[in-house]
């Protein structure tokens, strides 16, 4: 059986799952998270998924492949995760101000990171790997930054117009800087650490 793909809208190419390729992807995240992925083969994939390494070049093709729907997962499952997370804000209070829904994505983090990326972010550490722009994943890393990017800055706009895209690149540092502290484990909690200081620069501008 040839590898089955799909492509939409100019995105990366993606793998039709079976539920083979599901143990296979399973077992390729949580190994390319915790060892990295160029420290991780398939045949230590194929294995921890109790699949042939045919049926898993079968479905992936190729383990830049399996990279690929590893950050696409992660991903996807991130973007889920804030959208409901602000969807559960926008529930509770019906007219939440900007400055709430900026912190409501610290918050959200702070609970993703807790469950999901004890090591740290998965985006960040793949491009410490990942470096090379013609890599398929590559796209996949730098367009989550730029989505966080453009969120912050449209939340941004809603606290202060004229200085959307100053507050938003410093609401992007602080957020970007807190997961890698996370991951490096220097001190606790950075990620709260990082809403608090957030929640002093948003009372600045809103003034």
């Amino acid at each position: 059986m040839g590898t089955e793909t799909t492509q939409t809208g100019g995105g990366p190419r993606r793998t039709v799952m079976t539920p083979a390729a599901g143990r296979a992807l399973e077992a390729a995240g949580k190994l390319f998270y915790e060892r990295g992925i160029h420290a991780v083969g398939v045949d230590l994939i194929a294995a921890e998924a109790g699949v042939t390494k045919k049926t898993l070049y079968d479905r992936f093709g190729s383990k830049e492949q399996l990279v690929v729907e590893y950050l696409a997962d992660r991903d996807e499952r991130w973007r889920a995760f804030l959208t409901r997370w602000l969807e559960e804000l926008e529930a509770r209070d019906a007219e939440p101000d900007a400055a709430a829904r900026i912190l409501a994505v610290f918050d959200a983090s702070r609970a993703w990171t807790a469950e999901h990326s004890t090591k740290g972010c998965s985006m960040v550490n793949a491009h410490a790997e990942i470096s090379d722009p013609s890599h398929p994943a590559h796209p996949i890393i730098t367009g989550q930054k730029r989505w966080m990017l453009d969120l912050f800055t449209r939340l941004a706009g809603e606290v202060d117009q004229g200085r959307a895209e100053e507050l938003g690149r410093s609401l992007m540092l602080l957020h970007e800087g807190a997961l890698v502290a996370h991951g490096l484990q220097i001190f606790d909690d950075p990620v709260a650490e990082a809403g608090r200081r957030a929640r002093e620069l948003l009372h600045v501008h809103g003034r």
